[in-house]
């Protein structure tokens, strides 16, 4: 298992840029009380966390519209229906997606890098 801080240290300490749907910032909302639960943080941190991860840019939160142009295309090639605005986004900045779910690499055009990639 990967320890938080190796997450952490990738997200705030290492030179990269990372895109996220917008939908994930209402995702966080409406689950806030299981990434309570999950992990051991009250509500008010994790909303500290939310805003320095998105205010600040260090998450860069991209609009459906941006990317809907790349949906067609990443939904013919993601190995998950749930996944597919990831490919979309990989596939507007020609970028690779960082996921530790290994059913995404059962597709040969996006690169997918897991932390423990990403930390070696």
């Amino acid at each position: 298992m990967i320890k938080p801080n190796f997450t952490r240290r990738i997200i705030l300490l290492e030179n990269h840029e990372l895109y996220t749907p917008e939908f994930v910032v209402i995702e966080l909302f409406n689950h806030i009380s299981e990434l309570e639960d999950k992990t051991s943080l009250n509500r008010e941190v994790l909303l500290e966390i939310f805003k320095e991860l998105f205010n600040s840019n260090i998450i860069k939160v991209i609009k459906y519209n941006y990317y809907k142009i790349f949906i067609d295309e990443a939904e013919s090639i993601s190995p998950d229906p749930y996944d597919i605005d990831y490919f979309a986004l990989a596939l507007k900045f020609d970028c690779a997606i960082w996921s530790n779910d290994k059913k995404l690499k059962q597709q040969n055009k996006i690169k997918i890098f897991s932390t423990k990639d990403l930390l070696q």
